[in-house]
């Protein structure tokens, strides 16, 4: 299945970076492996934008930051797009989030990855909107545990991508 792996996020917002920092090294890992599927290693667009980034992919996998409340810098959470669908507002395209965007251009025709085959890791940041090209000490700090931890991730997801390919092939 045609797969992208995209780093979400802008490289001079301290924290928000960390999307953008794990797709390059993970690209650079991916390669290594030999496993060859595409990777816009930074992608700082959003809503309806995204629909050109994501079209005619099957599978997406999404590295981005999150920032709940009380969360832990470094703290790193899976989930896939289906998880989305109650932020949904068809209502209002002039705002679109993510789940919004995907589901118009689907209505629309566009060649989109169905909701459960988006997979999302997000890590949670402690400072997103401080002009910087390094990310807090916290988020530095923890780096090799998550990044580790999110590359195993994908590797994982990547080898069930390729085994049903090989099986529906």
């Amino acid at each position: 299945m045609k797969t992208l792996l995209v780093g979400m996020g802008n490289p001079i917002l301290c924290d928000d970076a960390v999307g953008v920092r794990l797709a390059t090294d993970f690209s650079q890992r991916l390669r290594k492996a030999r496993i060859d599927i595409d990777v816009v290693e930074e992608c700082s667009v959003g809503g309806l934008n995204l629909i050109d980034v994501l079209r005619g992919y099957e599978r997406v996998i999404l590295l981005d930051s999150i920032q709940t409340q009380g969360g832990k810098p470094g703290a790193w959470y899976s989930f896939d797009g289906a998880y989305l669908q109650d932020t949904l507002h068809l209502t209002n395209i002039h705002d679109a989030n993510f789940a919004t965007a995907m589901e118009l251009g689907r209505r629309l025709g566009v060649p989109l990855p169905a909701p459960h085959d988006i997979h999302i890791f997000a890590i949670e940041v402690a400072d997103n909107i401080t002009f910087g090209e390094r990310m807090t000490a916290a988020l530095e700090d923890a780096y090799p545990e998550y990044a580790d931890a999110i590359y195993g991730e994908v590797m994982a997801l990547v080898s069930r991508i390729e085994a049903h390919s090989s099986v529906a092939a």
